[in-house]
C-alpha cells in the first residue's frame, strides 16, 4: 500500500505535504498514513484528533505518523493517542530520515532554533492546475491569540536564487500558474542578505522566468506591503489581483489587543491603493470573532468593515483559546455569544461575496481550467465551464450558480 497524507490547515501546510509524499517515497515508507496538523485553533487540533481515531478504525493495519504545527507545539497530546506510532516535528517531517523507522515516538526538535529554511523540491502537485511554492516559514511576531509561531519558528526565507530555480522547474514541469506561500510571505527577506523583500522577489520570478503565465500571492499582512510590492502589483500584469490579509479585526481597540501592528484605516488604505492601480483587484481576509472583551460595538465594526474595505471573501474565525498564549488569559465571552457573531459575519461575507458574483456577470474574463469543469478568474473567482484541464479559456460570464459563476465561450 501507498503512503496516504492527510492535510489540515493553510496553503503552505498543503505544500508540505506534497514534500512529504516525496520524503517519504525517498525512505520507501510503505503502509502508513502521514496526518499534517494544523495548530491554528482548538477545534482544528480536536479535528485531526477526530480524524486519527478513524483512520485507525478504517485501516488498523496501517502505521499513523503525526506531524504538523499542532504535533509541534503539543507532542505528548499525540503521542499519548494509542492510534498514533511516531510524531514528527515540523522541522523533521520535510527529511526522509525521519521516515526510516529510527528513533523513538516523540521526534520533535527546538524548531525556535532555526535559522534557516530549505526549499523543498516537491515533483508533483496531485490533481491541480497550480503549483504552490513556499518561499518564506515562521514568523517573529507575537500576537497575543497566535500559537503558530512556536509551531514554525522564527522567520526565515528561501534565497532568491533558490526559489527563481523552483518556479523555472515547475514551469518546465507545466504548470502555468504557481502560489507564493509562507506563514508571514511579506517578511520575505527580512533575514537575507540586502533585505531584498516580497516586491523584488516577485519582480524576479517575473523577469527571469518568463513563461510563466500567472503568479499568486498567498495570505499577506498589508502593513508589511512596501513601495517595492505596491510597485510590482501596480505595473506586473501577471501578478494576480486577488489578495487574501490577515486583517483579524475592524476595531482598533481589538487590534491593539491582538497585538497586530495595523489599525483599521491601514486594511481600508491597502484595499484603496490597490484599486487605484488594479481596479479588478479582488481582496479576501481572515477575521476574528469573539476575541476577548470584544464588544457589541467593536463587533460591528468588523462586519463593517467588510464593506469599508470591499472584502468578497473570508475566512472566518470564532475565537479559540490557545494555550500558552496571552489572549487566552484574558476575560473571555461565552462561546455561544463567539459562534453567533462567527456566524453573522461568515453570512456578511457571503451576502459580500454574492454581491460581487452578481456583478461580474456580462464581463469577460481568461480562465485556467481545473478538474470536473471549474476554472479560476485572474482574481480567483470560479466560473464552471467544460474545457480541457490547465488550458487557458477566453469566456463570458453569464450568470452565477451558488458561489460559482457560469462562463461561455467569446
Amino acid at each position: 500500500m501507498t503512503v496516504e497524507v492527510v492535510t489540515f490547515g493553510c496553503r503552505l501546510n498543503a505544500y508540505e505535504s506534497e514534500a512529504i509524499k516525496d520524503r517519504a517515497r525517498e525512505a520507501q515508507l510503505r503502509d502508513a498514513v502521514v496526518v499534517n496538523t494544523c495548530a491554528v485553533t482548538a477545534e482544528a487540533v480536536r479535528q485531526s484528533r477526530q480524524a486519527i481515531r478513524r483512520l485507525k478504525r478504517e485501516q488498523p493495519g496501517r502505521r499513523i505518523i503525526v506531524t504538523g504545527c499542532a504535533a509541534q507545539t503539543e507532542p505528548q497530546t499525540y503521542a499519548a493517542m494509542p492510534e498514533v506510532d511516531v510524531v514528527l516535528g515540523n522541522a523533521e517531517k520535510l527529511t526522509a530520515d525521519a521516515y526510516t523507522g529510527l528513533g523513538g515516538k516523540i521526534r520533535v526538535t527546538d524548531i525556535m532554533g532555526l535559522r534557516q529554511t530549505a526549499s523543498q523540491r516537491v515533483d508533483h502537485f496531485e490533481g491541480r492546475t497550480r503549483a504552490f511554492l513556499s518561499v518564506q516559514n515562521g514568523c517573529d511576531h507575537r500576537c497575543t491569540f497566535c500559537i503558530i509561531p512556536y509551531g514554525r519558528g522564527p522567520s526565515r526565507s528561501v534565497p532568491m536564487g533558490t526559489v527563481v530555480q523552483e518556479a523555472r522547474r515547475m514551469v518546465e514541469q507545466g504548470f502555468a500558474e504557481i502560489v507564493l506561500t509562507g506563514v508571514d510571505l511579506t517578511s520575505y527577506g527580512a533575514d537575507l542578505p540586502g533585505t531584498p523583500g516580497l516586491g523584488t522577489l516577485v519582480r524576479k520570478i517575473l523577469k527571469l522566468v518568463p513563461e510563466l503565465k500567472r503568479l499568486r500571492l498567498s495570505s499577506i499582512d498589508s502593513i508589511e506591503a512596501d513601495e517595492s510590492l505596491m510597485r510590482v502589483i501596480a505595473e506586473e500584469e501577471r501578478l494576480m489581483p486577488h489578495f487574501h490579509l490577515s486583517a483579524q479585526s475592524g476595531d482598533d481597540m481589538i487590534l491593539k489587543r491582538m497585538k497586530r501592528r495595523h489599525a483599521r484605516a491601514d486594511t481600508i488604505a491597502f484595499c484603496e491603493d490597490v484599486r487605484r492601480h488594479r481596479p479588478d483587484a479582488a481582496f479576501g481576509a481572515d477575521l476574528i470573532a469573539g476575541f476577548p472583551t470584544e464588544s457589541e460595538a467593536m463587533f460591528e465594526n468588523s462586519l463593517a468593515l467588510v464593506d469599508d474595505a470591499g472584502f468578497s471573501q473570508l475566512h472566518v474565525f470564532g475565537f479559540s483559546p490557545r494555550e500558552g498564549t496571552p489572549a487566552a488569559k484574558m476575560p473571555q465571552l461565552p462561546r455561544t455569544l463567539v459562534k453567533e457573531r462567527a456566524a453573522r459575519l461568515r453570512a456578511k461575507g457571503e451576502a459580500a461575496r454574492d454581491r460581487r458574483l452578481d456583478g461580474m456577470i456580462g464581463a469577460r474574463h481568461t480562465v485556467l481550467m481545473e478538474r470536473g469543469g471549474v476554472g479560476r478568474t485572474p482574481c480567483f473567482t470560479p466560473v464552471k465551464f467544460q474545457a480541457p484541464y490547465g488550458s487557458f479559456v477566453p469566456l463570458t460570464i453569464t450568470g452565477r450558480s451558488g458561489a460559482t459563476l457560469v462562463g461561455a465561450p467569446l
